[in-house]
Parts: C-alpha cells; sequence; structure tokens
C-alpha cells in the first residue's frame, strides 16, 4: 500500500478537476477498505487472473503547471493494492507516470499504449523485474522493437479485429545469454541418446534393468495418480470410455464364440476386461493407455482353434501352453530391456499404424449401418410384395378362413403350418422405419458429439457451463439419441448383454487344465512356435500404442514406462490363459480418445484470448472405473438393453474421425488437395520443398494402402504385426530417397509450436540491444536476490513457460522460493485495466 506524507502547502494543479479514479483512491486506501467500499469490483474478470498476480498501472495526463514531458517508471520493492486504481484488487507492481503540458493527450494516449503493450511482453517484463539501471530497460525496449511485428497504417483496417492466436511460439531463445560460439550446433546423436534416456528407451547393461528404472520413475507419481483423479473431466472419460469399451468387448466376445466353438464368448470376454483393466490400471506404467480386444489377435484364436479341430485336440489346453510361452517370450524381453528398440518406431510407422485403426473403425462403423439395412430392408419399390400365407392341404377352404390365411405374417403362417407362396418369399421381409431411424441415430449421435465437444469455443453461457458441456459432449449424445428413440417405439437393433454370470459351456471350468488326454504331451513344446508369432503381434500392438500415447506433444510430465508395461502385460496374458480368456492389448483408438477426453486447457486467460493447452490429467481413476463398471454390466443388463446399436456406431464414427486430428500424415493428405495459397502455415510446408513432401506423403499413402489390404483377408491379416517390422524397414530406406534435414522435419515426433521456435532461433541475431539483454538474462539470474522483487511473475502462455521460469529461479543462490505455478500472472490482463484508467487520467 502506498502512502503519501502530508504536505500543508497547497498542491500544484490543486484547482484543477480531480477525476475518479484519484478521488476513489483517497477514499479507499487499503484492500480492506475496497472490499467495503462504494466501488464494486469486476468479480468476472477477477476470475480470469490467477492467484498472486500483479498489475502495471500506466498514468497519463497533461497539467498547466508543466513546460516539459515528464516521465518516470517506478517498481515498487514490495506490490501494494493501490485503492480502486484498478479494476480488479491486484496489487501494483510497477508504476509508469507521463506528465505533460496541454497539447499532446493525443500523443500521450498512444505512448501510454505502448507502454501497455511492452509490460505485456513476456520478455520485457521479466526485464523490468531484473533491471538494476536505466541502460537495461532501454535494452529491453530495443530487444522488444527487433522482435515485435509492425502492420503498415497503409495495409490494413485498424477497426478489423485480429483473432488471438491459438498457440504462441516460445520465447526462451530471447532469453539465452550469448554464446561464445553461436553457430556451433549440438550434437543431435547425443541429444538423442540423452532423450531416450529420459524416456526409457535406452537399454541398461543390466537383467531388468529398464523395468527397475521405470519402477524408479512412476513411483513418486504413484499416489498422485488417484490424487489428480478427482476431477468432473475423469467422470465425463469414464461414462464415455465406458460405452465406448463396452460395445466392442460385447462384439468381440461374439465374434469369439464363433470363431472358437463358444469356447471363449462375451461373458469371458467381459470377466477379461474386468481382470486385464482391473491389473494395468493399477499396475501399469502408463495408464493413460486403454486395453481391448483387436482384429490380429481375433485371426490368431481363429487359425490355432481351426488347427486344434483338425488333428483332434483340446484347443483351451493347447492355448493354455500357448499363452505360457508368450507369458514367458514376454519376460525375457523385459529382461534383455527388448523395449529399446522402440526408439526406431518414428512417426512415419506410427501415423501409419494410428491412421489404419481410425479409418477401420469409420468403415467398420458404416459397414454396421448398413448391415442393419440388410437385417431391416426398406421397400423400395412401393408396392406390396408378393409373398402370402395358403392354407395347408386339406384345409377346410371357407372364404373366411381364406381371409384370415391371407392375413398371417411370415412368422404366424409357420407356426401355424401354413406354406408361403410368392416371388418374394425368399427375400428378406420388409420392416418400416427400422433402418431410417437407425441413420437418424447414427448421424445424430456423431454430429451432436462434435458440435457439443467444441461447445467450450461458443459465445452463449459461462465458462463453467461451457466447459461441462464439452467435456460431456458424448454422453449427452449418447442418452439423447436413445431417449429419441425410446419415444419414437421403432424397434431398432440393441446392445446385448449377457444377463447371468456363468460360463458359456458350463461343461468347462474358470481354471484350464494344462494337459488333456487327446493332447499329446509333446504338444506343450510345439506351442513354442504359434507362441513367437503371437508374442510379435501382441509386443507390436502394444509398444506403438504406447508410443502414440507419450508423443511429446501430449506434454506428460510423469513419465514413460515400456518396460513395466511389457512386465503387466505378460502377467495379465498368463492370467487369461490360465483362466480361458482372451488376451487383451493396448487399443489405438480407445487409447488416443481416452487421452483427448483428460486435456487440460487454461482456465485463467484473458478475454478474447484463446485457451493454452497444458497437458494431459494423468491419472489411474478412469482406467480402474471403466474396467470396474465393464465387469459389473452384467448387473446393468436392465438398463443397458435400452441403448441402441446405431447410437455406439455413431459413437466409433466420432472415435475413428477424432483419432485423425492431429495426425501429420493426415494433414498432408489435405494438403495434396489444396492450393498452395490455401495451405496451412505448416512448419514443414517452410523448410522442404513441396515437392518433396508430396513425395514423402505418396510414400507413406502405399505403405497404408499395403497395410489396409493385408488387414481386409482373413488368410493374410495374421502377417499384420510382421508387415509394422517392414513398415520400419521401409522407413529406414528412405534415408537413401531423402537428406537427414528433411527426413527429420517431416518425421520425427517433435510438437510443431517446438520446431517453429526451433526455426525462428535460425533467424535470430545476436549483436547490439538483443546481445544485451541476453547478457542480463544471463548474469541478472545469480544476481536476482540482491533486487527488491519477492514474487516470480511471468505470463501465463503455456504450462512449459512456467516449468522454465521456475528452473531459471531455482539456480539463483540465496532465491526466495517461487510461488506455486498459478502465481504466474498475465500481465496483458493487468495492463489492460490500468490502460482504461490511465486514458480517464
Amino acid at each position: 500500500m502506498l502512502t503519501f506524507p502530508p504536505n500543508p502547502r497547497p498542491l500544484p494543479g490543486e484547482n484543477l478537476i480531480q477525476s475518479p479514479s484519484n478521488v476513489s483512491m483517497a477514499r479507499n486506501t487499503s484492500s480492506g477498505e475496497l472490499q467495503n467500499g462504494e466501488h464494486k469490483t469486476n468479480t468476472h474478470f477477477m476470475r480470469k487472473i490467477p492467484a498472486g498476480a500483479e498489475a502495471s498501472n500506466i498514468l497519463v495526463g497533461e497539467v498547466d503547471f508543466l513546460d516539459k514531458t515528464l516521465a518516470a517508471f517506478l517498481r515498487l520493492s514490495s506490490a501494494a493494492v493501490m485503492g480502486d486504481l484498478t479494476e480488479v484488487p491486484v496489487p501494483t507492481r510497477f508504476i509508469f507516470v507521463l506528465l505533460g503540458p496541454p497539447g499532446s493527450h493525443t500523443s500521450f494516449h498512444e505512448i501510454g499504449r505502448a507502454m501497455a503493450t511492452l509490460m505485456s511482453d513476456e520478455i520485457f517484463h521479466e526485464v523490468a523485474y531484473r533491471a538494476k539501471k536505466r541502460e537495461h530497460l532501454l535494452a529491453g525496449v530495443d530487444e522488444f522493437l527487433d522482435a515485435v511485428t509492425v502492420l503498415p497504417p497503409g495495409e490494413w483496417d485498424p477497426s478489423i479485429r485480429i483473432e488471438p492466436p491459438a498457440a504462441i511460439p516460445s520465447q526462451e531463445v530471447r532469453k539465452r545469454p550469448p554464446e561464445k560460439n553461436p553457430k556451433e550446433e549440438i550434437d543431435e546423436e547425443e541429444e538423442e541418446a540423452r532423450q531416450r534416456e529420459q524416456s526409457g528407451l535406452s537399454r541398461s547393461g543390466r537383467l531388468f534393468g529398464g523395468l527397475v528404472n521405470d519402477l524408479k520413475r512412476k513411483k513418486p507419481w504413484y499416489w498422485s495418480d488417484f490424487k489428480d483423479g478427482l476431477s468432473m473431466k475423469c467422470i465425463a472419460s469414464w461414462i464415455f470410455l465406458y460405452f465406448a469399451c463396452l460395445s466392442p468387448i460385447i462384439t468381440f466376445g461374439g465374434l469369439l464364440g464363433s470363431a472358437t466353438g463358444n469356447n471363449i464368448a462375451a461373458m469371458e470376454s467381459l470377466v477379461s476386461g474386468f481382470v486385464c483393466g482391473m491389473g494395468y490400471g493399477f499396475f501399469s506404467g502408463q495408464p493413460l493407455t486403454i486395453l481391448g480386444s483387436t482384429g490380429p489377435v481375433l485371426v490368431f484364436e481363429t487359425i490355432v482353434y481351426d488347427f486344434c479341430t483338425r488333428v483332434g485336440w483340446d484347443y483351451l489346453t493347447f492355448r493354455f501352453w500357448i499363452g505360457t510361452w508368450i507369458a514367458i517370450i514376454l519376460l525375457i524381453l523385459v529382461a534383455v530391456d527388448a523395449s529399446a528398440l522402440v526408439c526406431y518406431i518414428t512417426r512415419f510407422t506410427e501415423e501409419n499404424f494410428a491412421c489404419l485403426i481410425g479409418v477401420i473403425f469409420i468403415y467398420k462403423a458404416i459397414e454396421n449401418v448398413i448391415l442393419i439395412g440388410a437385417d431391416f430392408p426398406m421397400n423400395t419399390s412401393g408396392g406390396k410384395p408378393d409373398c402370402s400365407c395358403i392354407p395347408p392341404a386339406g384345409d377346410p377352404l371357407s372364404p373366411e378362413a381364406i381371409h384370415d390365411w391371407a392375413q398371417y405374417d411370415r412368422k404366424s403362417c409357420v407356426i401355424f403350418n401354413g406354406t408361403l407362396a410368392g416371388m418374394d418369399c425368399d427375400k428378406p421381409e420388409y420392416v418400416s422405419d427400422v433402418f431410417l431411424m437407425s441413420f437418424v441415430l447414427f448421424v445424430g449421435t456423431y454430429i451432436i458429439s462434435v458440435i457439443l465437444k467444441d461447445f467450450k469455443n461458443a459465445l452463449f453461457f459461462t465458462t463453467t457451463v461451457r466447459q461441462f458441456v464439452s467435456d460431456f459432449a458424448v454422453i449427452i449424445a449418447i442418452f439423447s439419441m436413445t431417449l429419441l428413440d425410446f419415444f419414437s417405439r421403432v424397434p431398432t437393433p440393441k446392445l446385448q448383454v449377457p444377463s447371468e454370470f456363468k460360463r458359456t459351456i458350463p461343461e468347462r471350468g474358470w481354471i484350464i487344465e494344462p494337459f488333456h488326454e487327446s493332447n499329446p504331451a509333446w504338444s506343450s513344446v510345439l506351442a513354442i512356435l504359434p507362441a513367437l508369432l503371437g508374442t510379435i503381434l501382441i509386443f507390436m500392438d502394444q509398444q506403438i500404442t504406447a508410443v502414440i500415447i507419450n508423443r511429446k506433444e501430449h506434454k506428460l510430465n510423469k513419465g514413460c514406462g515400456y518396460h513395466l508395461d511389457l512386465f503387466v502385460l505378460a502377467i495379465l496374458i498368463q492370467i487369461c490363459t490360465m483362466m480361458g480368456l482372451p488376451w487383451f492389448v493396448a487399443a489405438t483408438v480407445l487409447s488416443i480418445n481416452h487421452v483427448n477426453s483428460l486435456k487440460l486447457e487454461s482456465e485463467t486467460a484473458a478475454p478474447g484470448e484463446k485457451p493454452q493447452f497444458f497437458g494431459v490429467l494423468e491419472q489411474r481413476v478412469t482406467h480402474i472405473l471403466i474396467f470396474l463398471t465393464i465387469g459389473c454390466s452384467v448387473l446393468l443388463t436392465p438398463l443397458l438393453s435400452h441403448i441402441p446399436m446405431p447410437v455406439l456406431y455413431g459413437v466409433f464414427l466420432y472415435m475413428g474421425a477424432a483419432s485423425l486430428k492431429g495426425l501429420q500424415f493426415y494433414d498432408r493428405l489435405l494438403i495434396m488437395f489444396m492450393p498452395a495459397k490455401y495451405q496451412p502455415d505448416y512448419m514443414f510446408l517452410r523448410q522442404v520443398p513441396i515437392k518433396r513432401v508430396h513425395m514423402f506423403t505418396l510414400i507413406q499413402l502405399g505403405c497404408f494402402i499395403m497395410l489396409w489390404v493385408i488387414k481386409s483377408f482373413s488368410s493374410t491379416s495374421i502377417l499384420f504385426p510382421l508387415m509394422l517390422v517392414v513398415m520400419i524397414g521401409i522407413r529406414k530406406s528412405l534415408d537413401l530417397l531423402f537428406t537427414r534435414r528433411e527426413l527429420k522435419i517431416l518425421d520425427d515426433v517433435m510438437p510443431e509450436m517446438t520446431k517453429r521456435a526451433h526455426a525462428d532461433d535460425l533467424r535470430q541475431l545476436d549483436d547490439g540491444e538483443v546481445g544485451l539483454i541476453r547478457r542480463i538474462f544471463g548474469c541478472c539470474l545469480s544476481q536476482r536476490n540482491s533486487l527488491p522483487v519477492t514474487t516470480s511473475v511471468s505470463k501465463v502462455v503455456e504450462a512449459s513457460s512456467k516449468q522454465t521460469h521456475n528452473n531459471s529461479t531455482n539456480n539463483s543462490t540465496n532465491t526466495s522460493k517461487p510461488t506455486p505455478t498459478n502465481n504466474t500472472t498475465p500481465q496483458q490482463q493487468s495492463n489492460n485495466t490500468a490502460n482504461n484508467h490511465a486514458q480517464s487520467s
């Protein structure tokens, strides 16, 4: 709080008219009086400002007792609330005062705006905190002018609003002190090795060393994985992923029942989902990965069952030894740190895999809706079908009897031993409205999910309501379309869930015997051969999905756990093998949608500023709740039986389309059909010629088509995991067609904004005032304790900038510890407020 000493003499300008701010400031001299005074704070704006925010007040005005302009820039030793000088009760740290003679109101106003713009810059207000003399401030102004973008007044209409950017480039390069050899590049191989070591993708050189490192990496975060799950966003993710996981489990269970003679069917799939989901949720290294049944596993089970049927062996016993060998081989891979080979899975391979699974979800969703039309066809001819029921021979042919038999439908005719006669009797019976209603439910679920998911950027309602609607978008779509189906009374196909907890074949037990009289003893050794193929299948599916989830652009903070994930998966496979349950591995599309549903964005943003992506809510609660509910689905059958299958197909369509967002391969495919002037400003288009980009995309598209063809035929789909290994070899051969620089740009996992900042670094000049400002950052870090500053303040733009600021503060000697992360301040908010008051003064 500022206090002014008493002065008995008349003050200059005392006869001037005082502004409302001055009057109210004299009335309210403390934050306590501010709350009880007549001035009403802008509580809505206050909610947008994080705790610990500080303001910069810019005051300009004209007075008649000055002949020359007077300017002063003040930094207070401790922030103080300046009455109601600001729109919100935020303590003031900086004050800029500009007074001058009458006649310069317009120029003073523009100077005030310019000063507010300076203080809103992340770098300049850091300079203002650390500056020790006038030259430091001037160097900060010059550095800002070197980095600023200027729009010529004749080329732009000031009345047109410029939309805030979706993401702001990092300003860390402007903070770097000058280097002795600025052109000397960092050893890329050494940097890549360091990153692999941090993510656990380097060999430890000892047995189970990678597993031990994963345990050490994940142990400090274990309890926070449960505490962080106490969020409304987790509830929305839980319910959404429950329905998204339940339907594939039941569907694959039905397909497994048909392929394995009901040895493994829907009930066994539900039990496996419960066992694997709970075990993986509690003990895995990356609980954001969702387990599920996959197509290659279904094909593998079919081949094994057909082989056992031909040779007369017991299927579950032979499968017991296959699963046991798979678990043993996976444990050996964990022991020798084989997960380090994941580093060879680059964006080229992982995006082909993710894109393929996403397209399969879209294709299967549309195909299933079309199959509903085949099961419940529409009468497109408009006439009555040529199919009637005639009485059996010997029946009295009275006119009444003939009339009654003609009114029977096909099912009733068969029940009463009648005969169907007509050309259309072999065709499916027409059912009115079922297919059309199914199509409405399918499309409606998808459209509602897409619209409501983007509702957080709408102009309606409060921020809390918009965020709630966005989080529960898919759930709202499911329930609204289910209600529409319920009140329409159209007999659309419904979700079929087992109503009793019992084995599909009552004769088999829940524990599989390892030996059977029909299986020779050497069959347990022969099982190694199919186990090798199954191991490749499971290893590739699991690790590629894990690589996709652990991308840098997801900004995960709790580390990876490739070795731990594989170890837990091996134990779960052995448990499922002993109980005769299907094997679950990482499901790509479900995992991507799990991550998307848990993304965090800034809640404290200036009005009009787009929220910034902070990362993902990393926790175990959603994974555990999803599969706990799946295990209890038998008890929820009366409710689940009302959900139409077309609604779930709409959810699959949404998940498939959502998983394609953010894939560079998908973006490059769209660019191929865009004129150059309409192409987005992607980083790879800046640095690689467009023809080379298209060439790389076409090669990747050819590999995608090859994977699609192999996966589409049951006779070749078992080779799908092997083709992923071939993809890695194809990617390696691209070194002959593209330069290392081109491959680094087109085929890596760096976030887009990181690469953009690196490209902008190359254009920065390290001389003049820019060099001085960097030297300020280099020297003042170690001397910050000498400054009368106790609170760390920086613009809340993205989580990475906050972490960097905290790191730089911690490196200083004898420096007060910074306040929590949300104490960082968006100076633009307080500056805009102060600037409004400055205009009135």
